[in-house]
């Protein structure tokens, strides 16, 4: 059988430890994205597998219906929002789910927070061009000792970003369902009475959200708008979290603020389609939270585990219906 793995953006996956698990299968690694239709049924019309790197290809029925010799998509990571199992269950398609850590977008988020926060990037740049200690129009930087970091979301990566707050002597409040608040009270953490209260109080705001209908959106402009002045946004879960637009809008009328972004509505992100990458006020990432290499041999290993099964005759992690 064929198999196709997609969107290695780095040509790394080669490279990989875990990749003499499909030894001696035909396999085939595209390292550009397709991003019509059209394109994808030109380049995967003969491969049996797709293996998917987290979200970077959004599998529709448009495209299932015209590829007609797959049989298995082999999910790096948890299954998210750009793949129907059921729909590719009813296609002949199995879908095979991989495993997920927090280890590796936790430490991103931290990264972010800092370099934002003291203005790393900046006074760097202007290094490298012969300016000493200069960070353009963001002025000082802040210490995150003493301050305040909301995080909205208390899952596996939130309580990990609370305890590295916890450690750098920062105060933690927490925001987001009645479970995760009241988890986070049992951790010793405070917990805000309203999103406005949680939204005016923290310095820095941190999401830790899944995108699903009820959370699409759930950060609005006005949300933005109580910010403190001195405020760093930082988003590494979902672009859609966040109303379309506000935070460029909060932004770009607010110089003091800042945001540390992670994540783009259009992916992969450019100067013409992200118009965030062109304020010095927000330090943008290229979605890079799990892109290292612990993460990579963790999440391609049961990946090809699970097509290695699958083509084995004894499937293992299908999503069953």
């Amino acid at each position: 059988m064929k198999i196709a793995v997609l969107d290695d953006y780095q040509n790394c996956v080669k490279d990989l430890d875990c990749f003499r698990i499909l030894e001696g299968h035909d396999i085939h690694v595209f390292n550009e994205t397709f991003t019509t239709v059209d394109d994808l049924v030109a380049n995967l019309i003969d491969f049996d597998v797709c293996v998917l790197i987290r979200e970077r290809t959004v599998i529709t029925e448009a495209l299932l219906s015209r590829l007609p010799n797959l049989k298995l998509i082999s999910q790096t990571g948890k299954i998210s929002n750009h793949i129907d199992a059921k729909l590719c269950h009813q296609y002949g398609v199995a879908v095979a789910e991989g495993v997920g850590s927090p280890v590796a977008p936790s430490e991103l988020c931290w990264g972010l927070i800092m370099a934002a926060r003291r203005h790393i990037p900046a006074y760097a740049s202007h290094f490298s061009n012969g300016r000493w200690q200069q960070s353009g129009a963001l002025g000082l930087g802040r210490v995150l000792n003493g301050s305040v970091l909301g995080i909205w979301g208390y899952g596996k990566i939130g309580q990990r970003i609370a305890q590295y707050a916890k450690t750098f002597g920062m105060k933690v409040l927490v925001w987001g369902s009645e479970s995760s608040r009241a988890l986070a009270q049992e951790h010793g953490f405070s917990v805000a009475a309203t999103k406005a209260e949680f939204f005016q109080t923290a310095d820095i705001i941190s999401l830790h959200l899944r995108l699903h209908p009820a959370t699409t959106a759930c950060v609005t402009e006005n949300d933005l708008a109580l910010m403190k002045p001195d405020s760093l946004f930082v988003n590494i879960s979902r672009a859609e979290l966040v109303e379309t637009g506000a935070l460029f809008r909060q932004m770009s009328s607010n110089p003091t603020k800042c945001a540390a972004v992670d994540v783009f509505e259009s992916e992969p992100a450019n100067l013409e389609s992200e118009p965030l990458l062109s304020l010095p006020n927000v330090l943008c990432s290229p979605h890079i939270g799990y892109v290292e290499k612990n993460s990579y041999e963790l999440y391609f290993k049961i990946a090809f585990e699970n097509v290695a099964a699958f083509l084995d005759g004894t499937p293992q992690n299908v999503i069953a219906f």
